[in-house]
């Protein structure tokens, strides 16, 4: 095939995946292990990756409340992030975990080891300019693949996980209506039902067969 003619295909492929809606994927958390270990623990993009993959796993920030987060919006010894400009301009703070902490301390410590601006947004570029969501959405597919992962792996997947793994954990649904950053329950129970129906789910789980 000529450069023309795969160009022209790759072209016609991207319009007709234009606006086209995909499943929700999962991940789980050996899946979700798996790419951060694709991450490096020495490097600076290695320490910056295995963070943002954190964040995103440990959060369920959409990924523009992550791009716009500051580090002085991440208290560790809390366990909350602050999101200043949510969706609709809506402030809130969000719980992070305690095993979330030493990803995102290392990548704290190696921006200011590099010289990096306080000022400079929270996930940057190495000279503190501020990351695209497309580096982000590719940055994640290629660790993805690396990873030997099939599915779709994109940032809004990740907060689908989270939602998922906060609805089975059995974490009451205004919790997770909060973190999520919802204005309405009604809107949480939608995107939950949309996820995985866990009444659904328990109740099969509770059938016995014998092969």
């Amino acid at each position: 095939m000529t450069e023309d003619a795969w160009v022209a295909n790759f072209r016609l492929g991207a319009e007709a995946c234009r606006g086209k809606t995909y499943p929700v994927e999962i991940l789980t958390p050996d899946e979700v292990r798996a790419m951060a270990a694709q991450c490096s623990t020495t490097t600076s993009y290695g320490i910056r990756n295995r963070a943002l993959i954190v964040m995103l796993y440990r959060t369920g920030l959409r990924l523009g409340e992550v791009l716009t987060l500051q580090p002085k919006d991440v208290n560790l010894e809390i366990g909350a992030v602050t999101v200043l400009h949510g969706k609709g301009d809506r402030m809130r703070t969000v719980g992070i975990d305690p095993g979330a902490d030493p990803h995102i301390a290392a990548w704290l410590d190696r921006r200011v080891a590099i010289g990096l601006a306080s000022d400079a947004p929270l996930f940057c570029s190495l000279q503190g300019r501020p990351l695209t969501g497309n580096t982000i959405r590719d940055t994640l597919r290629s660790l993805a693949r690396r990873a030997g992962i099939d599915k779709r792996v994109h940032p809004h997947g990740f907060r689908h996980t989270h939602a998922y793994e906060l609805m089975m954990e059995g974490i009451p649904m205004p919790i997770i209506q909060q973190q999520l950053g919802h204005v309405s329950l009604a809107t949480t129970d939608r995107y939950l039902a949309h996820i995985a129906p866990k009444q659904v789910i328990e109740t099969m789980a509770k059938r016995e067969w014998s092969p």
